[in-house]
C-alpha cells in the first residue's frame, strides 16, 4: 500500500514536471500566456476618419472621452517595421533631452523662473506621444494628443505663418464668436508663465505671446486666448489655450495637444472647480479598433476595473511642478520580489507620453537577470536601440511570460499587462524585446511609460496628491 502511494506520488510529480517543461520552456512562478498571433495585426487597414470625431458621454457626474492610440489613425502604413523601430529611436532622444532638462532645472534653483522655459514636455516626437481624444473648441472638433507631462493646451490656428500638416481644418479664431485674446499685462498671462514658459510682450500689450520649445527642435509659438471648450457635453467657459501661429514638428496629424500636467494653466487646474482636480485614463493597445477612455471627475463607479484601486502619494517637486512624481519601492518578476538598495529612493515620473519605462541601472539589471532566469529556452535576437533583452519568437504561436509588478510607496502596485511586457521590433516576431530599459546614469529620473500602463486604470487626484492603479481591460463602452 505504501509503495503504491509512493509510486503514485512519483508519477504525479513527474507529470507536473513534464507540464512545466512544455515546449522546452522552464515555466515557473507567476506567468501569463501571450498569444503572439494577436500582435500580428500591423498590416490591417486602419480607418483614419474614425479618429476625427471620437465618442463621449456623461455618466454619474463624470465626463468620459473616448481615447485611441494614434497608430489607429495613420490609415495605410507602408512599413510597420520601420515605424516601430523609429519610435524607439525617437523615444530615446526624447528621454535624453528630458534628463538634461531636469538636470538644468535642478542646477538653476536660484534663477528667476521667468527667465527659463518650461521643462521638456514628454514625447512630442512622432511615434511617442501616442494617445488622442476629440474635444470641441469654439464650435469646432479638434483631435488633440493627451500629455500628462505638459501644462499648456494648444491648437494650430489661422492665419498660420508656418504649420505642420493636420487632418482637420485649422482652428479659425475669426469664426468663433467666443474667442478672445489674453492681454499680455493681465494676471492670466502672468500666471501662465509662472512655471517658466517664455513670454515676450515687447511694445504690444494686446496679446500674450508664448513659445513652447521641445527637445527635438519642435516648437509651438503663438498667443494665449480664451474660448468656449466642450469636453463631450460638458462646457468649459473662458478656457485658456495656446493659439499656435508658428508650429514645427511631426505631431501625427493631430490638431494640437492637451496638457494634463499640474501647472496653473493645465486643463486639470482650469477645470478643478468642475472635476475637483481628478482625472483618470485607461490606455488601449495598438490593435485595430481598440479604444480606451479619459475620465474627468472622480466617480470610480464608472470604471470597469477588475481589481481594487491601490494608491500611492505624489512626491512634490517645486522645480518640476508639471510632472507627477512617485516613489518606486519594489519590482516583482514572476512572483519573485527583487532586492536592490535603490528601492525606496527611486523617484520616478509617470508619463503618458514616453513609450518605454526607464529604470535605475541596478534595478534594471536585477529585473533583466530574473526575467532571463524565468524566460529561458528561447532563441535570442540582437538588441535594438534602448532594448537589450531580445528573443526570436517567430517559431511560436504563444509563450508563457513572467508577470511583472511595479510597487510604489503605500503598498500600491501596478500589474504590467501582458501586452506591455514585450515590444515587437519586427512584426514577424523574429525580434521581440523586453519592453524595459535602463537609465544611462544612476542619478537620472526613472520614468513609468505608456507601454507599461496599457490596460490599467490610472487615477490622478491632484487635490489629495495621490495616484492609483487598477487592472482594466480598456474599452470606451
Amino acid at each position: 500500500m505504501l509503495k503504491g502511494m509512493t509510486l503514485f506520488s512519483f508519477m504525479l510529480s513527474l507529470l507536473v514536471f513534464l507540464l512545466i517543461l512544455h515546449n522546452g520552456v522552464h515555466c515557473f512562478g507567476e506567468k501569463k500566456l501571450l498569444k503572439l498571433q494577436q500582435h500580428f495585426q500591423w498590416k490591417q487597414q486602419r480607418d483614419a476618419s474614425s479618429c476625427l470625431s471620437q465618442k463621449s458621454r456623461k455618466e454619474k457626474g463624470a465626463t468620459i472621452l473616448e481615447m485611441k492610440h494614434r497608430e489607429n489613425c495613420y490609415g495605410g502604413v507602408e512599413d510597420w517595421n520601420k515605424l516601430l523601430q523609429k519610435r524607439l529611436i525617437l523615444d530615446d532622444l526624447r528621454v535624453q533631452s528630458l534628463q538634461a532638462r531636469i538636470k538644468n532645472m535642478d542646477s538653476a534653483k536660484t534663477e528667476d523662473v521667468s527667465d527659463t522655459r518650461i521643462p521638456l514636455t514628454s514625447g512630442v516626437e512622432i511615434g511617442t506621444l501616442n494617445y488622442i481624444v476629440t474635444v470641441e473648441l469654439g464650435g469646432r472638433n479638434m483631435t488633440v494628443i493627451v500629455d500628462t507631462g505638459s501644462d499648456l493646451t494648444w491648437v494650430q490656428c489661422q492665419p498660420c505663418k508656418s504649420c505642420y500638416d493636420q487632418k482637420e481644418p485649422l482652428f479659425n479664431p475669426s469664426a468663433s464668436p467666443s474667442y478672445q485674446t489674453v492681454l499680455c499685462n493681465s494676471s492670466t498671462c502672468q500666471s501662465a508663465f509662472a512655471t517658466g514658459n517664455t513670454r515676450n510682450c515687447g511694445n504690444n500689450l494686446t496679446t500674450c505671446n508664448y513659445v513652447v520649445s521641445y527637445g527635438d527642435g519642435s516648437y509651438t509659438r503663438g498667443e494665449l486666448a480664451h474660448d468656449h471648450l466642450n469636453l463631450g457635453n460638458t462646457p468649459v467657459d473662458n478656457f485658456v489655450f495656446g493659439c499656435g501661429r508658428n508650429n514645427k514638428g511631426l505631431f501625427g496629424g493631430a490638431s494640437g495637444l492637451m496638457g494634463l500636467g499640474q501647472g496653473s494653466i493645465s486643463l486639470v487646474s482650469q477645470t478643478s472647480a468642475m472635476f475637483g482636480g481628478f482625472f483618470s485614463y485607461c490606455l488601449p493597445s495598438t490593435q485595430a479598433g481598440a479604444s480606451g477612455s479619459l475620465v474627468l471627475g472622480g466617480n470610480s463607479s464608472v470604471y470597469n476595473t477588475s481589481s481594487p484601486i491601490s494608491y500611492t502619494r505624489m512626491i512634490p517637486n517645486s522645480q518640476l511642478s508639471t510632472f507627477y512624481f512617485l516613489n518606486l519601492t519594489g519590482v516583482n518578476v514572476g512572483g519573485v520580489t527583487l532586492q536592490d538598495s535603490s528601492f525606496g529612493k527611486a523617484v520616478t515620473i509617470i508619463d503618458s507620453g514616453t513609450v518605454i519605462t526607464r529604470l535605475p541601472p541596478t534595478i534594471y539589471k536585477a529585473v533583466k537577470a530574473e526575467f532571463l532566469k524565468q524566460f529561458s529556452g528561447f532563441p535570442t535576437a540582437p538588441a535594438f536601440s534602448i532594448l537589450d533583452t531580445c528573443f526570436n519568437l517567430s517559431a511560436y504561436q504563444d509563450v508563457d511570460v513572467p508577470i511583472i509588478k511595479l510597487q510604489f510607496e503605500g503598498n500600491a502596485e501596478m500589474n504590467v499587462d501582458i501586452t506591455g511586457v514585450f515590444y515587437f521590433v519586427k512584426t514577424d516576431a523574429s525580434q521581440v524585446c523586453l519592453a524595459l530599459a535602463s537609465l544611462s546614469f544612476k542619478d537620472e529620473i526613472g520614468i513609468i511609460a505608456n507601454y507599461q500602463q496599457r490596460n490599467q486604470r490610472v487615477t490622478y487626484d491632484t487635490k489629495e496628491s495621490k495616484l492609483g492603479f487598477a487592472q482594466e481591460s480598456c474599452s470606451f463602452t
